[in-house]
């Protein structure tokens, strides 16, 4: 390992110390498919030793005393072989994930994303490339994995092309594309992914719960101007001064980087793709504006569960990213024929093989815990225990950011994370009158804010590897020492950010309330 920089001797012992920790306790944990699949186990075996118990809590669905089902019975076992075909193939996560991919992957294999991307820090005044950097990192959400290929490595060249340290626009380019993860100012796929999660958990409780896909919007997108002034700030006042004294950028470090040529070819195939997108999203204003638009609800609403606008999120982002894509890669030439559109199809699918074998296990998982009744327990004993605590909504509310901040330190995917805590945290909160929106948004202010100082993040070697292309002594625990404040910094920012939304009342999303029962 390169030596590592640091402004003290004591720090980097300190911090190599507690990652060396973090990294020994997360490589001895499973996988996440196998841990799912180990849950199913415990979930089985928990099922036939609470099952002859009795328990007086009631059962908020029925009124009765909970029971424990017990799933190793004869019948269970045979039911469960019989149904885990549908099981899986009726996972909400797994369809809303692979239709908006395959709008996503058009658009990133053709290029749209990239040249979107290189023409809007190009275009950027010195002075407001932090925050444009950062910006960039927050919208490459949309864009799969773009942001960590594409973004991160950028912010170095630009910051280095304007005379400033590189490894600050790296810094400021992680904290947006990582850091901020569940700070966008667009919707995107992560939003549909956890609501597929947060609903199923919601209905252990109250089967007629119904979760908007985009019931976070709002405060997403209020939380992306947050992490932009914060990372703004600490790049320019604390990073980067301590960078330019501590790390001074090698002298053998590539004295002329470019960003990449955009071609005439390709900035025309971007105005001909966004002209599209602009004209599709006046069109659907304009469907949508008529008080009979088939959109609508039967009571007019476009905004409630029951209207088709707000089932059709899904779709819509498919479209938003394909129509462009398609467009974008016929002008630029990428797409020469139908077949060149199925294969960028077919390579975001596969990309996407993991997550669909880690679904086959986890919708296992969640289906066994459904039927177990063990989270209905669970939730019921917990809301006891969180009531005769008498602790404050937003105490438990920064609970949640916290522990969520902590378990990331080990588990790395989101989907994975909240797979496994959903079905605790929704309806035990649930039952203390906190919906399922509010516990969601805790959820991904603690899963965000912690990604960029574990090195068990995938593309935490990665994010090194730019860092050395100019400071060539850089170290897994020097990019965390840098990383450090932007990650203390938005945990406790983000989560006061969080009390104060809810304080004011300002609405979390569409169709999302801060209280069960929904006013």
């Amino acid at each position: 390992m390169a030596n590592e920089a640091s402004a003290s001797p004591t720090k980097p012992t300190l911090i190599n110390r507690a990652l060396s920790g973090i990294e020994t306790v997360g490589n001895k944990l499973p996988d996440p498919a196998m841990l799912f699949l180990i849950s199913l186990f415990i979930v089985w075996i928990l099922s036939a030793l609470l099952a002859p118990m009795s328990f007086s809590e009631i059962d908020p669905r029925s009124g009765d005393p909970i029971q424990v089902n017990n799933l190793l019975t004869g019948a269970a076992l045979a039911s469960f072989l019989a149904n885990m075909v549908t099981i899986f193939t009726g996972f909400a996560p797994l369809g809303v994930v692979l239709v908006a991919m395959l709008g996503v992957g058009v658009a990133d294999e053709a290029g749209f994303f990239n040249t979107s991307i290189k023409l809007m820090l190009s275009w950027t005044a010195k002075w407001m490339l932090t925050p444009m950097v950062i910006l960039v990192g927050l919208l490459s959400h949309s864009a799969v994995d773009a942001g960590y290929v594409l973004v991160i490595p950028l912010g170095g060249i630009i910051f280095y092309a304007a005379g400033r340290h590189p490894v600050a626009g790296i810094a400021a380019a992680f904290a947006g594309v990582s850091g901020g993860f569940s700070a966008n100012p667009v919707p995107s796929a992560l939003d549909p992914l956890l609501q597929g999660f947060t609903q199923p958990a919601a209905q252990i409780i109250n089967p007629e719960v119904l979760v908007n896909p985009l019931g976070n919007y709002f405060f997403t997108a209020a939380s992306s101007i947050l992490i932009i002034l914060l990372g703004w700030f600490l790049t320019d006042r604390i990073v980067e001064p301590r960078l330019q004294q501590s790390s001074p950028v090698d002298q053998d470090a590539d004295a002329s980087p470019e960003m990449g040529h955009i071609s005439a070819t390709e900035r025309k195939a971007f105005w001909l793709a966004m002209l599209a997108m602009a004209l599709g999203i006046v069109v659907m204003v304009f469907v949508l504006l008529p008080a009979d638009s088939p959109f609508r609800d039967a009571n007019g609403s476009l905004n409630s569960f029951q209207a088709p606008i707000m089932q059709s999120i899904v779709p819509l982002i498919f479209l938003l990213f394909l129509i462009p894509g398609v467009i974008y890669g016929y002008v630029a030439g990428v797409f020469r024929t139908s077949k060149d559109m199925v294969d960028a199809m077919t390579k975001a699918m596969q990309g996407m093989s993991y997550y669909i074998v880690m679904a086959f296990f986890c919708a296992l998982f969640v289906y066994a815990f459904g039927q177990s009744n063990i989270g209905a327990l669970l939730a019921v004993k917990g809301a006891t225990v969180l009531k005769a605590m008498a602790l404050p909504g937003p105490v438990t509310m920064i609970g949640i950011v916290f522990l969520t901040a902590f378990v990331n330190l080990f588990v790395g995917s989101a989907s994975a994370k909240w797979a496994l805590l959903a079905p605790i945290f929704v309806p035990m909160l649930m039952q203390v009158g906190i919906s399922p929106e509010l516990t969601q948004a805790a959820y991904r202010v603690g899963d965000s804010s912690s990604n960029i100082v574990t090195p068990l993040m995938p593309y935490f070697p990665l994010v090194v590897v730019y860092c050395q292309r100019y400071v060539k002594k850089t170290g897994i625990g020097t990019l965390t020492s840098i990383m450090l404040p932007y990650c203390v910094t938005f945990l406790v920012c983000w989560s006061l950010f969080l009390i104060l939304y809810w304080t004011l009342g300002i609405p979390l999303g569409f169709g999302a309330s801060y209280v069960y029962p929904a006013p």
